[in-house]
This record gives structure tokens, sequence and C-alpha cells, in this order.
């Protein structure tokens, strides 16, 4: 019980802490802005067809074949993309993780989202009203899977789950990307795990976490009917990508003696795999990382911390000695009373109103660090 009890305050305390860091961001932000002038918030509406293959049509003022840009000015260096998939009622919780996202960050933002069409003009009506947090833009795409097996991958897991997947193919322009599941928050900058991508070396082109660091407990060990990587798997809840390296490279595999590219071996897999496959597009990204190990990097648990960590004791030895990075409520734990922490920092983070809060914020901040 003691140790259980500990756990809960450490969340607790790495939640508090990182929610003041967060404001302080914030309040940076906007003493920015206030002293540059306001700039209009860059919203871009990008309409893919024929499975992620056809050209974009822009939104606003854009004409045909063009992107609806406003006069936001990204440094091509230091613009980092972010990516989600939203189906069904994950609004809301989309919604708590971009506000994460944006008041943590210190680099522009690039925002992909990917939706069901009718959540479009509430994402960008929520999206909009953001216009005063200057770093960040965001395109709008529609659910597209290739035309020739929509179904199947639509079925596959859950609604929109896979589309993850084809992201590599649908994002041509896009050099690398951090994709993340609706239901992640997060505690740091995205900036640091971003910088990440400087530690890879010349063969790995994805990072993820373990899907479990103690094997007792961990699933793909004892139930999997597949390929798995590593001891114990890896989790795509939270997955770093160069996205040019997945395009450019040929995948070993075992469904032929010739080597395959990221946009050939997805379907093979899919054919070989769905009747013992559990966790869809996860598992898919497991099989492909056991034939080709030296292409993942892997980062530790501090980065995708999810309840697995704390149910059963605390397992994630690098968020005890530095904290949590970046929280992962799956087990819809967000929404119940299984873990008080998580469903702590996570209704503190959606009832930040960023439009209320931020002049109250710039000056108590300033006051604080003693500059008034």
């Amino acid at each position: 019980m003691r140790r259980y009890l500990r756990v809960v305050g450490l969340c607790l305390a790495c939640g508090f802490c990182s929610l003041l860091y967060a404001f302080s961001q914030l309040a940076v932000s906007l003493e920015e802005g206030a002293a540059g002038g306001r700039r209009p918030q860059a919203a871009v509406v990008s309409w893919l067809a024929d499975g992620g293959r056809g050209t974009g049509r822009g939104a606003g003022s854009a004409g045909p074949g063009q992107t609806g840009r406003y006069n936001l000015k990204p440094r091509p260096n230091e613009e980092m993309h972010l990516a989600v998939v939203a189906c069904g009622e994950r609004l809301e919780e989309t919604v708590t993780m971009l506000k994460s996202a944006l008041i943590f960050s210190i680099q522009p933002l690039h925002v992909h989202i990917f939706a069901e069409d009718q959540l479009h003009n509430s994402f960008k009506d929520r999206l909009d009203s953001w216009s005063f947090l200057q770093r960040f833009n965001y395109s709008l795409y529609p659910i597209t899977f290739p035309s020739d097996s929509a179904m199947e991958w639509k079925k596959l897991f859950k609604p929109c789950a896979s589309q993850r997947l084809f992201l590599p193919l649908i994002l041509k322009e896009v050099d690398s990307l951090l994709y993340v599941d609706t239901d992640v928050l997060f505690l740091r900058p995205v900036d640091d795990i971003w910088s990440l991508l400087k530690k890879f070396n010349s063969t790995q082109i994805a990072a993820m976490a373990p899907e479990h660091e103690e094997p007792r407990i961990g699933w793909y060990n004892r139930f999997a009917r597949h390929p798995y990587y590593g001891r114990t798997g890896v989790n795509s809840g939270v997955m770093l990508m160069n996205m040019t390296r997945m395009r450019r490279k040929y995948f070993k595999n075992d469904m032929t003696t010739a080597r395959l590219q990221w946009g050939d071996i997805l379907m093979p897999l899919l054919k070989k795999y769905k009747l013992n496959i559990t966790w869809g597009d996860q598992d898919l990204l497991n099989i492909m990382f056991f034939h080709n190990p030296e292409s993942l990097f892997v980062f530790p648990c501090q980065w995708n911390y999810r309840p697995d960590h704390c149910i059963y004791g605390s397992n994630c030895r690098e968020a005890e000695e530095e904290g949590v990075f970046i929280l992962h409520g799956n087990r819809g734990v967000y929404h119940d009373d299984k873990q008080p922490a998580f469903r702590a920092v996570y209704e503190a983070l959606r009832n930040v109103s960023c439009v209320s809060a931020s002049a109250v914020l710039l000056h108590g901040f300033r006051g604080w660090n003693g500059m008034e």
C-alpha cells in the first residue's frame, strides 16, 4: 500500500511541476507575442485522394492545388511535426493532448490531424481560438486508406487506428514526425523528444518505448502468436519517425527473400498475420522490427508512461529517477477512478482555459520571477 501511495504521489508531483513549467512557457510566448504584434495562426485543410496519392486542395483563400497558409514564417530547420489520428468520441482527448503540446513547445510546431469528416469543423473551431499561441500551425486530413483494401484496414483493431501506418506515404513532404495517440499528454516540451532524432544511428528509422519493462506481466512474451521486437515488444502510442529513411528503406521479412519498401510490405504483412494479431497496427510494427531490429531506436519508459508502469507496483525506473516526460493514459484511465493520478493530470490540462488564463499567468509569473 505504501508503495502504491508513493507512486501516486510521484505522478501527482510530476504533473504539478510540469503544469507550472507549461504555464511559464505560455507566459513567455504571450510576452513575445505582445512585443511583436499578433500574428494569425495558420490553418490548412488538406484533402487526399486515391489512397493518399492525390493532390491536396487548399482551404480559405488558397487556389486549386495550393495550401492555405497565413503569415506564420516557420524556420525549416526548427519546425517540429506532430501527428494524431482521431475518430469517434476522441475530440476532447485530442484537444487536451494538443493543448499540452502547444503550451510546452519552444520551437515552431506543425500539427497534422487525421480525423473523421464530422470532426473537422469542431477541431477548426477549437484550434482557431488559440491563435495567440503563435508558434504553431495545423493541417486537417480525412481518414484515408488505399482504395483497394480500405475496408480491411478500417476493420483492423479499432476504427482509424491503422491510419498511422500510412503516414510516411501520405505526408510525403515531411522528413520527420512524432506520432502520438489521442490519450497522450506532454509533461515536457515536445522539443525534448524531438531531439532524440539526433541520437539515431545511420540504420535507425524510428523510435518507440518497450511495451513492458517487467516480463512477468508482459503481454507479448506471454500471449503473442506472432514475432515481436525484443523481450517484451514495443508500444506504438508514442512513435518518433525519420520518414525519409522509412520511405527509402528495403525491409527484411518472412514472406519473400526479396526486401520490400514500406508501401509494399504493409498489405502482405496484414494478409499473413491478420488471424494472429490482437493489437492491430502495433502488432504489425512489432513484426516488422523483429525482422529489422537494427532499424529501431528504443527510448526509456518515461517517454511513454502508462498505467502498466504502476498498476502492479512501480516498474519504470527512469520515471522514478527523473520523472514522467510523456503520460499515456490508455485503458481509459483519464475517465474512471482506477488511476487517480492520471485522471488528475488530464483534468488539470483539460480545464486550463488558454484564453482566460493567459493575461493572469503572464502577470503572475513575471511578478513571481522578480521581473516586476
